[in-house]
């Protein structure tokens, strides 16, 4: 006999939500769950029920739940506490994650909250902020246990005694010059099987080249998986050590870049809200389908050109979005394999010829064997022969361009700054419509006259 199923946080929270049992909620957030399952269920939460939520949260978890939220969650609710009140929650954080937070501020508090900091954490953080969040420099933590090549391991043991706790996510200890400069790193599974009297610079590890601080934050998640690394020290341009990164980081970042691949595909912010307000997700909204209408009056104007041939033969009017979406799709699918291989590094100017001629070769294949069939299907259909071939001649032609623009779309958006994610697939509907119905009502009109 099955169990029954246990209900959800979400389930439970709700009931008591609607029963207003404030002291079991109380309870449930506090005691019951990790602040990283807190944060999912304020996520999951409307904004009325999810500010009740995170007003019986105890202050000492506010800064460690805000963390793990989202950027459009954690700014709603950013936006209604003064600049002493994010200073009292964050001041326990890792420095990136302070950095990260502060940066969800409108500018005016961000500053203000900069200048009630302590010196030492106001440099920490201004450091983090002086670099774009996208790069090495915005994902570090400045938190490091640093020690001198000509000391004992003894000596080392002795000063990390000294620490009431060191950094968490701690793996190595980083060897710096008496300059700050980076040289190598001492792994902590080294250290504590080393004779004591051993220094360390005959058993530090000089082959874990350091990240600069302006490297792109795919190439550190590229590094991280290829070295299998838990942490990387990070330098500025003349090798000083500012911080490191750590795999909890590197983590983030594949996450954020997934729901970007996913969300921008719809013109969507990977951090949007799931229960944003009505007006707010209007607003976002609206201006992705102002672009899409911009080009689907281009294609209304293509098959505009070709109305009179359209009256004459009825057929084309049905067949008509066959030859657009065959295209599309054709397309779609090369699109999103180049852009998946620029995510990992694989699609350079080097090799992007050969993926070109690969993907024209396809392209190609895949219309003469789908012209054929679709041709038949219209011949049988229509009791046309000259419908058959007009859209088989309309469909390998589609194909073929949507190959190519799948291809070369991507590397061009690039080369220029913007997003291919955000708008490859926006074009390539507009080219794989447009050349679509050009080339099925030219023909028709070439082989109808």
């Amino acid at each position: 006999m099955s169990q029954p199923e246990t209900p959800s946080n979400l389930e439970t929270l709700s009931a008591a939500l609607e029963v207003g049992e404030l002291q079991q909620l109380r309870f449930m957030l506090n005691k019951g769950l990790r602040p990283v399952e807190v944060a999912h269920l304020l996520e999951k939460t409307p904004p009325r029920e999810r500010q009740i939520l995170w007003n019986l949260l105890n202050k000492d978890l506010e800064g460690e739940v805000l963390q793990y939220l989202g950027d459009d969650a954690q700014a709603e609710i950013l936006s209604r506490m003064e600049a002493v009140e994010v200073l009292a929650i964050t001041e326990s954080l890792e420095t990136d994650d302070m950095a990260d937070i502060l940066q969800q501020l409108p500018e005016r508090v961000m500053k203000e909250l900069l200048q009630i900091m302590d010196q030492d954490n106001r440099e920490r953080v201004e450091q983090v902020l002086s670099y774009p969040e996208d790069t090495a420099g915005g994902l570090m933590n400045t938190d490091t246990v640093t020690i001198r090549p000509d000391i004992t391991v003894e000596t080392v043991l002795r000063y990390l005694r000294r620490h009431k706790e060191i950094p968490e996510t701690t793996d190595t200890l980083f060897v710096i010059s008496r300059k700050g400069s980076y040289i190598g790193v001492l792994p902590l599974t080294r250290l504590l099987t080393t004779d004591p009297d051993v220094l360390v610079r005959e058993i530090m590890n000089t082959d874990i080249e350091a990240i600069a601080a302006d490297t792109p934050d795919e190439e550190v998640t590229r590094l991280f998986e290829q070295l299998d690394l838990l942490s990387a020290p990070v330098t500025d341009g003349v090798g000083k050590l500012l911080g490191r990164i750590t795999i909890d980081d590197v983590v983030d970042v594949i996450r954020e870049d997934a729901d970007h691949s996913l969300m921008s595909m719809a013109g969507l912010d990977e951090d949007e809200d799931t229960f944003a307000p009505i007006m707010k997700t209007t607003r976002r909204r609206a201006v992705w389908l102002g672009i899409n209408l911009i080009t689907a009056f281009i294609a209304s104007a293509v098959i505009g050109l070709f109305e009179e041939t359209i009256d004459k033969v009825v057929a084309l009017a049905v067949l008509m979005p066959i030859v657009a979406s065959m295209g599309g799709i054709a397309g779609s699918q090369t699109l999103t394999l180049v852009i998946r291989g620029q995510a990992l590094g694989h699609v350079e100017r080097s090799n992007i010829s050969w993926l070109f001629n690969r993907e024209l070769v396809v392209g190609t294949l895949n219309g003469l064997l789908w012209a054929l069939v679709v041709a038949l299907v219209a011949v049988l259909w229509f009791q046309d022969i000259t419908v058959g071939i007009v859209i088989a001649l309309a469909i390998v032609i589609n194909l073929v361009a949507g190959a190519m623009a799948g291809t070369l779309l991507p590397m061009a958006l690039k080369s220029i700054g913007i997003d291919p994610a955000l708008a490859g697939s926006v074009l390539l509907t507009t080219i794989t419509d447009v050349v679509g119905f050009f080339a099925f009502l030219g023909l028709a009109t070439l082989f109808f006259a």
